[in-house]
Parts: C-alpha cells; structure tokens; sequence
C-alpha cells in the first residue's frame, strides 16, 4: 500500500499520472496541495514574528508586556483559525473541482474551468485571510502606535502576498496530474482566468523584486520617521530584508521557470522520439496556457503522422510499397512509360474444384497462404506484385522501379515461388508463366479513379505461358525472350529450351523454356 501511495506520489509530483487510477491521483494531489499551502503560511508567520519582533526597526518595544500580550493571544487565536478555514476552504475547492475524478466520468467544461482555476482560487482565498489578518493585526496596535500599526499591518500583507504567490504556483505544479487528466479529451481553449507565459513572468518578478523593493522602501520610510534609529539596527533591517527576498524571489522564478521550462523539455524530448521515427508518443496537457496548446498540437501533430503512416502502409498494401513510395515522392498523373520489364503469371490449378469441395472460410484461408508465399518471394527478389486477379497474380519486375536483370529475378522468383508453394501451401498446386519484352507502366483509369497497371505483350504472354504450364512436369514455363534477357549465367544455366508453339490469340510461335 505505502509503495502504491509513494508511486501516486512521484506521479503527481512529475505530473504525468499515466494509467493511475483517478480516486488516488485525486486524492494524493489535493492533500499535497494542502500540504504545501499550510506549510507556506506557516512559514510566512514565521517570518512575520521573526522580522518584528527581531529585524526591523520599531517604535515600541514589541516586547513589552501589554503590547506583546495583546499580539501573542491574538497570533494564537488568529493562525489556528486561518489554517483551519484555509484547510477546509481549500479542500472545498479541490474537492469540488475534481468530483468528476472521485465518480470515474469525464469533466464537464465547467468542471475543466474550476480545475485550471484552482491555484487563482487558492491564492485569492490565501490573499483574503492575511489581508484579514493585516487589518486585524493592524488595527488591534493602533492604540499603541500609529506608526507601529502601520508597520505591522504592511509587513503582514506583503508576507502575505509573497506566501500566497508561492502557494500558488506550487499549486500549479503539484495540479499538473489533475490538469492533465481534465483536458486529455478536450479541444484546446483560452482560459481568461489561467494567467499565461508573460503574466507569470512578470509574476515571478513582482515576488522576487516588487515585493520586496516596497518592504525596503517602507522601512527606509519607517526609519526616517524615527530619530533613534542607527546605523548598525538599519543596516541589520536591511540585510535581513534582502536575505528573505533572495530566498522567496529565488524560490518564485525557480517555480515560476520550471512551470515552463519542464513542459519544453518533455516537448523536446518527444520531439527527438518522433525524429527517430517513433509515432506512439505523446505529452500530458498539464498546462491551460500557451504551453498546453503548444502541447496539444503536438499531440494533434503526432496523431496526423500516425494516420498519415497508416493510410500510406494501407495504400501500399492495396497498389504495392513501392507504388505508393513513387506516388507520394513524384505525385500522380494518369499515363504512362515504357519500360523493359520481366512479367511473373502464378495461377491455382483446379480452382473450381478446390471452391466446390471446400468451404469459403477454407478457401480464403488457402488463397490468403497462396498469396502469401506469392508476394514473399517476388519482394525476395525485387519485384511487384502489381495484382490478385481472382486466384492469380501478376507479378512485375523492372517497373516502377529500374531492376538490373529483370528477367533473371523472374525467373528466380519463379523456380523458388514453385518450391515454396509445394512446401508451405498443402494440396495446392499453381502453375507459373514468366515473359519478357517491353511494356507501358504507369496509372491507367480517369482523373478520380484510376490504377497502377503495367500493359504489354510481355503481360499478355506471361497469362498464356501460364496455361501451358499446367502441362509441365514443374508447372513452370517460360519464354525464350526471357531467359536469354537474364543477365546471370547462373540462372541461365538452370533452364532449358523445348518445342516452339503457338500461344492462345497470337500468330507468331513462342520457344518454351523449362526449368531443367
């Protein structure tokens, strides 16, 4: 249980809550900014008692008996009250804001406002109960001096002012979970009451030097206005007084910059992760401001590459990877170009009967395994399978992209693709037909609806060769064009010459090679 709080807790506090539950980010979350908010006071009326009573320089003696009386009873009654209705305040606001976390359902667009509200509401809720506390603190000493009321009063408002400020920008960063979880879902907005970049820098310079410029003009004013003040107690006043605003100013724009500075840096480092090709990243939206849009559109940026990465895989799986690579490089027009190319014709042999004995599913499982080995090997070998036609293929190689021996590849691709289907694809039997010639390749169709196609009598004779292969001792033939077309001696030496006949619709004879 405690290893479960303390990981809640290092969520909260990175303010990325990943897939922690909403109740105990909820939970661990306000309690922390309680924490930090009652800690903050308390160290801002620490400082308060220690500059009046020990650093500044006073007109009374805040020791003596009625005046320290007076203000220890009322800082005993007071301080306790303040925390107590700070606290209940507070988690009133917390809770409030994040009652769509305890019940496990999205914000509603109210409830994402009072969420990114929450450290304004905080820090005007902290600024009302020492403002308070100046003008009860003050006017409880106007009867002893004027000059002392007033320098009480001053001194706890502008502490006042400093605690409340740096509660509220560690409200900011310890909020981070929650602000992510309320605007994961939502569109990107402008929220008046979130105060942006600038605002917050010059925020974190009204805490580091305005506040404390006017402490030290009050003081030079509050010593001038007394004659017995000395050097050494002014000089003392002054060194305190410097310490504490470093310390405090230190503090606001170290809060102040990490508030901006944390999400860059995990903006940057995404942004490396996209540039090593990785799409699944993503940031938390943990900011309302100008960060958390510049976080969102990287979120949206990120989300149209992924889709832009899937429907290119998906477009290249329907016209081919390479197809696609050459479309999205060189765009798309309709014709085409001639190219000297090996065409690759792989058919089942007794389709019709394999349909009739099997059922549907079996057949598509069967055809998806046939096709399967089909487009493996012609990739092995650098080609395309440019189309399924029914339970055949037509394979092409030398288009779109240029291939050094085209015709070898094919027929390669032919003698390893027979081998494989006799292996891999049980009781199926395809016959393959391999040609080589010229052809026109390239986007055939109308301007809204067209294909990469490749058209020639290389494709034509590859289809009739296919027949006749059926009638091959390896289901296998080839035309004369194309092996003497290979280029590797090796494959050339793998095949064998037959009998001239004539193919189905042509005139002209076709010299058959065989593997040998």
């Amino acid at each position: 249980m405690l290893r479960e709080r303390l990981a809640v807790l290092r969520a909260v506090l990175a303010g990325t809550p990943g897939e922690t539950h909403d109740d105990a980010v909820q939970r661990i979350t306000t309690l922390t900014i309680v924490a930090a908010c009652v800690t903050s006071s308390l160290v801002g009326v620490a400082i308060v008692v220690l500059l009046l009573t020990l650093v500044l320089p006073l007109p009374v003696d805040p020791f003596a008996s009625r005046t320290a009386l007076r203000n220890f009873v009322a800082i005993a009654i007071y301080v306790p009250f303040a925390l107590l209705v700070g606290v209940r305040v507070g988690r009133r606001i917390g809770d409030g804001a994040t009652v769509w976390m305890r019940e496990g359902r999205a914000p509603t667009a109210r409830e994402r406002r009072r969420v990114v509200a929450m450290p304004i509401r905080l820090f005007s809720m902290q600024l009302g109960l020492w403002a308070l506390a100046a003008v009860i603190f003050g006017g409880l000493n106007l009867t002893v001096d004027a000059l002392w009321a007033f320098e009480v009063g001053i001194t706890v408002l502008l502490a006042g002012v400093a605690t409340a400020a740096v509660a509220s920008l560690l409200a900011v960063r310890f909020g981070r979970s929650i602000v992510a979880r309320a605007l994961e879902d939502a569109a990107p907005q402008r929220y008046r009451i979130v105060p942006g970049v600038a605002v917050r820098s010059v925020f974190g310079w009204a805490l580091g030097s305005a506040v404390p410029i006017t402490g030290a003009l009050v003081l030079c004013a509050v010593a001038l206005g007394q004659e017995d003040v000395g050097r050494v107690e002014l000089a003392r006043s002054v060194v305190a007084l410097s310490a504490i605003a470093l310390v405090i100013g230190l503090l606001a724009i170290v809060l102040t910059a990490r508030s901006i500075a944390d999400p860059l840096a995990q903006l940057r480092d995404a942004l490396g992760r996209v540039e090593q090709g990785d799409l699944d990243v993503s940031v938390p939206v943990n900011d309302a401001s100008e960060v958390g849009f510049l976080q969102a559109g990287f979120n949206r940026m990120v989300g149209g590459l992924r889709e832009r990465e899937r429907v290119r895989d998906l477009f290249g799986r329907h016209v081919g990877h390479d197809v696609a690579q050459r479309a999205m490089e060189e765009g798309v027009r309709l014709g085409g170009e001639e190219r000297q190319a090996a065409a690759l014709f792989v058919d089942l042999v007794g389709s019709t009967t394999l349909a009739s004995d099997r059922s549907p599913t079996e057949v598509v499982t069967i055809l998806n395994a046939f096709f399967a080995v089909v487009v493996e090997v012609t990739r092995a070998h650098g080609g395309l399978v440019n189309k399924f036609e029914g339970d055949g293929a037509l394979c092409v190689f030398g288009a779109p992209l240029a291939h050094d021996d085209p015709a070898g590849a094919a027929l390669g691709a032919a003698r390893e693709m027979q081998d494989r289907l006799v292996a891999e694809v049980d009781g199926v039997r395809a016959a393959i037909g391999v040609s080589y010639g010229t052809v026109v390749a390239g986007n055939v169709g109308a301007a809204d609806r067209f294909e990469y196609t490749v058209i020639g009598d290389p494709v034509n004779e590859a289809a009739r060769l296919t027949e006749l292969a059926k009638e091959q001792p390896r289901l296998i033939a080839a035309s004369e064009r194309a092996l003497e077309a290979a280029g590797a001696a090796d494959e050339r030496a793998l095949w064998a010459l037959g009998d001239a006949v004539v193919l189905r619709g042509r005139s002209a004879p076709t010299r058959l090679a065989t593997p040998a």
